[in-house]
């Protein structure tokens, strides 16, 4: 395909996002404004400022502003507001059904109640089927740099919500925090029917994988690049038809990867695993999900049939049930079929 006709292509696909984390789709213009609305203090002058701060070259530098930015989200209406606006532009780039991470211990631990962010949330997810048709699944990520102990906590807040919520997940600082230090809470969350993902080999070596299924028993892995460092371990993914939820603008800011063009989407494809495209905090890496496919679809080369392969794969990973997943990819037969 042409450059031009294989973003028209992209555009218009129907695909799922499984990696964004709604607190991570915080643009410069909203932090600034709803700073003003709740007469929060921050460091910044103007929206430029604020761009400018969203520059940063490692996973800390990042946490450190995304967890500052969180400092504006205080009332119910401010998470109905943040989620409202990105479901707008999942609209925009078709995308049919969606899986969200949030994380209620950044608020829980500003004094911020539970009850404010996930009512927020959940209520602008619902008012987005309604108006746009996307559906949508909850995941509550807990802090791996927090102690256990904290993560018990919020499962505890959680459970007079569990109808909203459909996961759990692990997120923040890799490195030294391996999936195992959660192995009780995640066990307890299964016990409570709820999926388990975590986020694992994105910047932590292929052994944190290795517990991730091992130890935590995941539903999908989170990112999973240095997965491809282990041999048996693509092999184990591969036949355990486990997905990964790759974010290719992300692993470039944060340095991941050096340029666009070392994604592993690619060779994950080829090696038979079943892989996604994803955003996972797109006001600080530069792209939403149509971005995200349209950088990799450049720099690899890939084929019309790879790019339906890769929302397809966004479907089944999905933890929506067989009925609407069939329904889903049928949607994406039909949009092949008829694309001019």
């Amino acid at each position: 395909m042409k450059p031009d006709q294989r973003d028209a292509y992209i555009d218009r696909l129907p695909k799922a996002e499984l990696h964004l984390h709604i607190e991570g789709s915080l643009e410069p213009e909203m932090l600034f404004d709803l700073a003003q609305r709740n007469g929060v203090a921050i460091p910044f002058g103007s929206v430029e400022e604020i761009r400018q701060a969203y520059n940063f070259s490692n996973l800390q530098d990042f946490l450190d502003i995304y967890y500052q930015g969180m400092a504006v989200l205080l009332k119910q209406q401010d998470f109905y507001d943040l989620t409202w606006a990105y479901l707008e532009r999942a609209h925009a780039d078709h995308v049919r059904h969606v899986e969200i991470f949030f994380d209620p211990q950044g608020h829980t631990e500003r004094g911020v109640p539970f009850a404010n962010v996930i009512i927020g949330i959940s209520d602008a997810l619902a008012d987005g089927e309604k108006q746009w048709g996307i559906t949508s699944l909850l995941i509550l990520c807990f802090l791996r740099h927090l102690d256990e102990a904290s993560a018990e906590a919020t499962l505890d807040e959680a459970i007079p919500y569990l109808d909203r919520i459909a996961g759990v997940g692990l997120d923040s600082s890799e490195v030294g925090h391996p999936p195992s230090k959660f192995r009780n809470v995640f066990a307890r969350a299964r016990s409570l029917g709820l999926k388990v993902v975590a986020h694992a080999g994105e910047e932590g070596p292929p052994e944190y994988v290795h517990e991730a299924l091992d130890i935590l028993n995941v539903d999908r892995i989170d990112h999973g690049n240095r997965a491809l460092e282990d041999e048996g371990l693509v092999q184990r993914i591969v036949s355990e038809g486990m997905t990964l939820t790759v974010c290719p603008l992300s692993n470039l800011k944060l340095c991941v990867i050096d340029e666009i063009a070392q994604s592993p989407v690619k060779r994950m494809l080829e090696s038979g695993i079943r892989a996604t495209v994803n955003s996972d905090d797109p006001a600080y890496f530069g792209g939403y999900v149509n971005a995200n496919y349209r950088a990799i679809a450049s720099a690899l080369d890939l084929s019309r049939e790879e790019l339906r392969t890769l929302a397809a794969n966004s479907f089944s990973g999905s933890f929506l049930d067989e009925a609407a997943k069939a329904h889903l990819l049928a949607e994406i037969d039909h949009y092949d079929a008829h694309f001019a």
